[in-house]
């Protein structure tokens, strides 16, 4: 959730991987074929506290959280913020999930749109494996496929375009406090994979200089990039569409009152905030 850009892994990775040995000597490298790059990931660790489980990556830093007696809800409001794109989409067919977390917005999509596809991506084994046994997350089936791999080859897949609805993005490793994919190509290569009036929502982190950069290549990829409230620490959910529109607020008003109606997420505070982000 919250997590710094020269993480654990990036550490390790720069340790062991084919680069490895130009921190390590003067020399040139050989001229052979560097070994493969073998990813380390930090610990996955649990935490519990008032019946809720949390998820970090062996820091304080919460990674996702799960309430035990509502598996399916997102617990934490920045989640809640993440499922916004409802305002624009009542029926989606396709949602896809880069970062899985606890699972949280993914087994949220799957309960409540019994007609949609939902997908999710995760590169790190370990978090498949904590989210099916310790955050109930259902197993695959023709509804639901979690992939085990990099979200940036995910986008930049050319069967993935015009595909989905709503993309969701929250993609953090242990330590950094901005998204580990943030720049211009990624974001525009996730504008590829939406539908024409497809909705992205990504988790940036205000208080660093991430949030800059990542709103930078957002606008450079998106007609319309608007920001709901700071919630938690630090974590500001940015909605982003691929064409520029005006948004009709009495319209969104009634959509938040039929989605609270619904589910009980706060969707009337998300148009609240969509039009502080439009009147700044």
């Amino acid at each position: 959730m919250l997590i710094k850009r020269k993480s654990i892994e990036a550490e390790s990775n720069l340790k062991s991987g084919p680069r490895a040995s130009r921190h390590k000597h003067s020399k040139p490298l050989p001229s052979t074929s560097p070994p493969p790059r073998k990813v380390k990931f930090a610990p996955v660790t649990l935490s519990e506290h008032d019946g809720v489980r949390y998820l970090h990556f062996g820091t304080e830093w919460v990674q996702g959280a799960m309430r035990l007696r509502k598996p399916d809800w997102p617990e934490l409001e920045y989640a809640q913020q993440m499922m916004a794109w409802m305002l624009f989409h009542s029926q989606p067919s396709h949602v896809a999930q880069l970062g899985l977390g606890t699972g949280a917005l993914t087994k949220f999509c799957y309960k409540t749109f019994p007609d949609c596809h939902v997908t999710a991506v995760e590169l790190n084994p370990s978090v498949l494996m904590i989210c099916r046994s310790m955050f109930k997350l259902p197993p695959d089936n023709e509804r639901l496929q979690v992939l085990e791999m990099d979200a940036l080859d995910f986008v930049n897949d050319a069967d993935h375009r015009d595909s989905f609805d709503a993309l969701q993005v929250d993609l953090y490793d242990a330590t950094a406090r901005g998204p580990v994919l943030d720049t211009a190509e990624f974001y525009e290569a996730c504008a590829a994979c939406l539908k024409p009036d497809g909705v992205l929502t990504v988790n940036l982190f205000g208080d660093h200089p991430s949030f800059a950069k990542n709103m930078k290549a957002l606008r450079y990829a998106f007609g319309t990039v608007l920001c709901l409230p700071e919630v938690h620490d630090g974590n500001i959910v940015a909605i982003a569409f691929k064409a520029r529109l005006r948004l009709d607020f009495p319209v969104l008003y009634e959509r938040a009152a039929a989605i609270f109606a619904a589910s009980k997420l706060p969707a009337k505070s998300w148009v609240d905030g969509l039009i502080n982000s439009v009147q700044k």
